[in-house]
């Protein structure tokens, strides 16, 4: 199944720094640094009580000083029924965000990004989008556990950055992450030019298909990924607790 396919490679592309599972349930610990990373997926079948379930995660969470938090796929077949318990349990519902899923045509145009060094392309991410120094610690420790192929790319603009983004390549799979561009250089085409290269990138070191995420309230990054030939495949939200 394609899209439990791009939820593993992309489980596998942000890392936690700690891991259990529960009966079908992956339960992810970052320090809560981005739910991704500090939630609960119910990615396969379960069998288990939901209730007895429960209240190991709070218990682990709570261990942590984190609140709990699921991520709720749409392409789950039990996932409604978690819903409406997670509801009933008193966790509330944080907004939808959007896998946008394409297949790679062969490119026509070389790339023009760069790849730089992990911590060169870490600075550069910290200052477009203005990520506070005490989380750059943690999105360092993220980058520093991906395993599969990555790419820290940079697009530049005679000579100056304007835009950078994340690939991780697994198995002809190209996830694309943490796309920004500098503040002062949007409406330029500059986001569009990035995950093109970014894509041929991925065609030209095997890459078949690609995938994203976005917020679904993001309505610009929605229709740019669009007019590239991105589609929704599937999406998740998020029941917190209270």
């Amino acid at each position: 199944m394609l899209a439990r396919r791009i939820e593993e490679a992309a489980l596998n592309s942000w890392p936690a720094q700690q891991q259990a599972f529960l009966d079908g349930w992956i339960l992810r610990f970052a320090k809560g640094y981005t739910k991704r990373a500090n939630s609960i997926t119910p990615l396969y079948p379960s069998f288990l009580p939901i209730q007895d379930k429960l209240a190991f995660c709070e218990k682990l969470y709570n261990k942590q000083g984190q609140p709990t938090i699921f991520r709720l796929l749409s392409f789950q077949p039990e996932i409604q029924a978690l819903d409406q318990a997670l509801d009933q349990h008193g966790y509330h519902y944080h907004e939808t965000t959007l896998v946008f899923h394409t297949r790679l045509a062969t490119p026509t145009t070389e790339p023009s990004i760069q790849t730089v060094p992990r911590e060169d392309w870490l600075a550069l991410y910290a200052h477009f989008s203005r990520v506070p120094l005490a989380q750059q610690d943690h999105h360092r420790t993220i980058l520093e556990r991906i395993l599969p192929e990555s790419l820290f790319a940079v697009l530049y603009d005679e000579g100056t950055p304007v835009a950078c983004g994340l690939g991780v390549l697994e198995n002809g799979l190209l996830g694309l992450f943490d796309i920004v561009t500098d503040p002062e250089q949007r409406n330029r085409g500059n986001g569009t030019r990035l995950i093109t290269d970014m894509l041929a990138w991925g065609h030209a070191h095997g890459a078949t298909e690609a995938y994203l995420q976005v917020v679904e309230t993001n309505e610009i990054a929605r229709r740019l990924y669009t007019r590239i030939g991105f589609r929704e495949l599937y999406h998740y939200w998020h029941r917190i607790q209270s």
